[in-house]
């Protein structure tokens, strides 16, 4: 056991006796910003930093990223503390490795210095800003003076100082999970331009290019006791270290109007068509990702790793991916061949140093389980194909909306509609129909009569029967 340091990680403190810990490959005092990423959580630190910090260490020192939090300013204090250095520790099922990040330069939060984040936007060395804010900063505010300080009318605003000072524009990569988040953000930009000034628009429109992008690595929440593990195992003092999963994947969109940074020198995929991926991705990671979280959380597990232990459960999302999801989808995309990513993410699911709460995983179930769940019943009803797992998929969420699992204990709802979506399930016990009803998420499947006594049985058997064996009727 190494000795934890008494100095948190910080730049006069990047020496550490375990190998273990990959430290950074450059002269820090070398970089120079050329991104601002928008959403500086987890998921970024443990993805797209690496990603950067791995170019620097080839020599490409002229790719810094300026990381822009946007409300919470607990990270920003302790990234303050911490030179801007971070540990991302990579967990696998026989091993576990560390590595001192540095390619951020700068760390702002938006809440507290938008003036700050509009100077880097306007500062002609940017030529990249990337995009981590969830589904829902995409959502644009009616009221004008809170537009204009939000993550699109920064953007906005410094394209109209760049265009007016005769300064190239910057390319926008949005790296949300959003089925079209390329023609999301494209679109949310174009309209704060319009309302800005037509001229701007039209050269928005002309100049500025919205790649799209896939991107894709496992990262639970850090707890206090990974703080602990981290300081024990590997000797980094790191107050807010990243805990993530071996595998990553990024796909990007060649469609860049600024300059284009060389991920592929270090692991990303520029490709001419980002959608096949970002489908195939979506319906399978994101979509079994649901069925695991509502069916895991009924039986009352609370963690991937344990209910990818429970045989009935991994066997029924096994059959899930290959037999009703991977069938729907193209075959013929480089690299990504369904029914070989679905043994890649039965193995990422099963990790047991990996264990992603549920409770995340079935977070805004309104809008996760109609883009990612949905998607492929629809496609399997219209295509006359099994769909019987995903019908149970959706049951499991429909009876994980009363809020008690099928022992009676409690279930938290996270949901913008967590209110509607109980009360409907509620008055609807076994019977569907109240919550098809809400057809702006289930669209049309309480017109199909078939579908809807398909559901009303797996509810009924749930609460009748028990998990085991309502799930045996999908045995036959």
């Amino acid at each position: 056991m190494t000795e934890t340091p008494s100095a948190p990680l910080s730049n006069s403190a990047l020496d550490f006796p375990d190998d273990r810990v990959a430290l950074p490959a450059y002269d820090r005092s070398r970089l120079r910003p050329a991104v601002v990423h928008f959403g500086v959580g987890g998921f970024h630190r443990a993805h797209q930093a690496v990603y950067f910090d791995q170019l620097a260490g080839l020599g490409f020192t002229h790719w810094g990223v300026i990381g822009v939090g946007m409300h919470r300013p607990e990270l920003g204090r302790v990234l303050e503390a911490q030179d801007n250095l971070f540990t991302v520790v990579q967990r696998g099922a026989g091993n576990s490795t560390a590595r001192v990040v540095a390619s951020m330069v700068e760390y702002l939060l938006l809440a507290q210095d938008p003036d700050a984040v509009l100077a880097r936007l306007a500062d002609p060395r940017i030529r990249l800003v990337t995009l981590t804010v969830t589904a829902d900063g995409y959502v644009l505010p009616e009221d004008r003076e809170e537009a204009a300080k939000s993550v699109f009318g920064l953007i906005v605003r410094a394209l109209d100082a760049r265009r007016r000072a005769g300064h190239a524009p910057f390319t926008v990569l949005s790296c949300d999970n959003l089925p079209d988040s390329a023609a999301v953000t494209r679109e949310a930009v174009l309209e704060l331009a319009r309302r800005h000034a037509p001229e701007l628009a039209a050269w928005v429109e002309q100049r500025v290019t919205f790649p799209g992008s896939m991107v894709d690595r496992i990262t639970p929440a850090t707890t206090p006791l990974d703080r602990e593990v981290v300081q024990r195992d590997f000797g980094v003092g790191d107050r807010w270290p990243v805990i993530t999963e071996p595998f990553r994947q990024w796909v990007i969109e060649d469609a860049f109007c600024n300059d284009r940074p060389p991920l592929d020198r270090v692991g990303a995929r520029f490709v001419p068509d980002v959608a096949p991926y970002k489908l195939i991705k979506s319906r399978l990671l994101n979509g079994a990702h649901c069925a695991l979280g509502y069916v895991g959380v009924l039986a009352g597990h609370r963690s991937t790793d344990e209910v990818m232990a429970d045989p009935l459960v991994a066997e029924y999302v096994e059959a899930l991916m290959r037999r009703e999801i991977a069938p729907l989808l193209p075959d013929d995309i480089p690299d990504m061949d369904p029914q070989s990513y679905c043994g890649t993410l039965l193995e990422r699911f099963a990790n047991p140093a990996i264990a992603d709460q549920l409770s995340r995983l079935c977070r805004r179930g309104s809008t996760k389980v109609v883009d990612y769940l949905l998607p492929s019943l629809h496609d399997a009803r219209a295509q006359g194909r099994p769909r019987a797992r995903l019908t149970f998929a959706v049951a499991a969420w429909m009876r994980y909306l009363r809020g008690v699992d099928l022992r009676g204990a409690p279930i938290e709802v996270h949901d913008a509609r967590a209110e509607e979506l109980r009360e409907a399930a509620e008055r609807g016990g076994v019977d569907p129909c109240p919550l098809l009803a809400l057809t702006d998420i289930f669209g049309d499947l309480g017109q199909d009569a078939g579908c809807v006594a398909d559901l009303r049985r797996v509810l009924t058997a749930l609460d009748r029967d028990g998990l085991p064996a309502a799930m045996a009727v999908l045995a036959r």
